[in-house]
């Protein structure tokens, strides 16, 4: 729900008309990355601040029954239908020419695995793939594709920032949004030992949760110094007051609003990066 903050700048981008021609998000960043192509500002911020007070958006009694804390199937599959809560405009997707990226977490094998257009060409794929980006562990169920079970794409060895997959697709400037104010340091997860029952089938998994801070981290430290060089501008919250599983939606709207304001103030700053 921090992405509270990233659909506020998702929304000025669209406003001012700034599409970039590739475009990577992983985990909450993969809803961001599909409502910035179907350049819809509105669903992007009402996707992480009014569908917040869906009254089937989740539970624990959602939970107990194995559709997740979040009712993932619910929120992500069973809401972009023309006649339903969050309708998508999937034609526009579809023609955006921008390049995209959205990654998932492989529970078996402990990849990274990245999709692009070829594999989102169905609404169903589209945001089946986005889900699977976005299921926190234990919080939600893993998501199964093609035979082979998917959780959050931020286990994978950038930490839920795509920066590596934009340098392997040719890339040596970078425009990011963050969630974390900079001063931000991940520690190491509390839960280990739950987490390494949970997965027992898939030890990668807890593998790679145990080392998701170090990652994570390590990613940020990258992008800080391409910043420091002129190659990356980053996008980050002055302060961060709602976490994963915030449902306030008055807060929400804060964090929101927030992200507007500094938007507004650091266009100069983005469109002397972008040359525009």
């Amino acid at each position: 729900m921090r992405a509270s903050f990233s659909s506020a700048v998702v929304a000025t981008l669209l406003r001012e008309k700034i599409h970039f021609d590739w475009v990577g998000g992983i985990s909450a960043g993969a809803s961001c990355t599909a409502n910035y192509l179907a350049r819809d500002a509105e669903r992007a911020r009402r996707s992480f601040v009014d569908f917040a007070d869906d009254p089937n958006f989740g539970s624990v009694g959602t939970f107990l029954q194995g559709k997740g804390l979040f009712n993932a199937h619910y929120i992500y599959e069973q809401t972009a239908g023309p006649k339903q809560t969050l309708p998508y405009d999937f034609d526009t997707f579809w023609a955006n020419p921008a390049r995209r990226r959205i990654s998932a977490f492989r529970c078996d094998t402990g990849e990274a695995v990245f999709w692009d257009k070829s594999d989102l060409d169905t609404l169903p794929k589209l945001m089946r793939r986005v889900r699977a980006s976005s299921s926190l562990p234990i919080m939600m169920p893993p998501v199964l594709i093609s035979g082979h079970y998917y959780v959050d794409g931020a286990l994978g060895p950038s930490g839920g920032i795509p920066l590596d997959i934009a340098q392997a697709d040719g890339f040596d400037r970078f425009f990011v949004v963050l969630t974390q104010p900079r001063d931000f340091v991940k520690l190491p997860q509390k839960m280990q030992r739950v987490f390494d029952v949970y997965f027992r089938k898939w030890p990668a998994a807890a593998e790679a949760l145990a080392q998701r801070h170090e990652n994570y981290n390590r990613t940020r430290e990258e992008l800080f110094d391409l910043e420091a060089s002129g190659k990356a501008c980053l996008v980050l919250p002055a302060e961060m007051h709602v976490g994963n599983s915030t449902r306030d939606v008055a807060a929400l709207q804060e964090t929101y609003d927030m992200g507007l304001a500094q938007s507004e103030a650091a266009l100069p700053t983005w469109k002397s990066f972008l040359g525009l």
